[in-house]
């Protein structure tokens, strides 16, 4: 059996450093990535839509929620 090769994939350079590193726009090429034209069906899905996440229905458009007021835990 013959040793396998080298990797051929590589990650491009990345300009920044820590929580703002990135990969430099610069250097990508329409080469880099993939094609997934089912994402957004998968996504679907994997995450169905359920009543946490669906809309008010009962709020006009435009209504804010109050927040919350914390409870008065008086002064020491």
């Amino acid at each position: 059996m013959g040793r396998r090769g080298t990797p051929t994939a590589s990650p491009p350079p990345v300009v920044g450093q820590g929580c703002l590193a990135r990969y430099d726009p610069d250097a990508l090429q329409d080469t880099d990535g993939t094609d997934f034209p089912g994402a957004a069906a998968l996504w679907q899905a994997l995450n169905p839509p359920d009543g946490a996440s669906a809309p008010a229905a009962d709020a006009p458009a435009g209504t804010r929620t109050p927040a919350l007021r914390r409870a008065d835990t008086g002064s020491k």
